[in-house]
């Protein structure tokens, strides 16, 4: 993919991902939270079934690239909870 089709995949992923886990961010967050989500994704998807998977315009990459982005906030989340002692 062209890197504009990447940004659009991108914030489109890291939109969506963002309404799943309630974690709302601007639209650059956005965009790099869908991309690195895409390679997150694609990482799960190749380890869980055990073969290559490539990240093109289509349902299964950016149900990929969600789940990747998910992936990621949830991490986010976890590290920038507050403490309690």
């Amino acid at each position: 993919m062209g890197l504009l089709a990447w940004i659009v995949f991108g914030a489109l992923a890291g939109w969506v991902a963002s309404l799943i886990t309630g974690r709302h961010q601007g639209c650059c967050l956005n965009i790099i939270v869908g991309i690195v989500g895409a390679f997150i994704g694609g990482i799960v998807v190749q380890l869980a079934t055990g073969h290559g998977f490539d990240i093109g315009p289509d349902l299964p990459s950016f149900a990929a690239a969600v789940l990747g982005a998910v992936i990621l906030l949830a991490i986010a989340g976890i590290a920038t909870r507050p403490r309690r002692w």
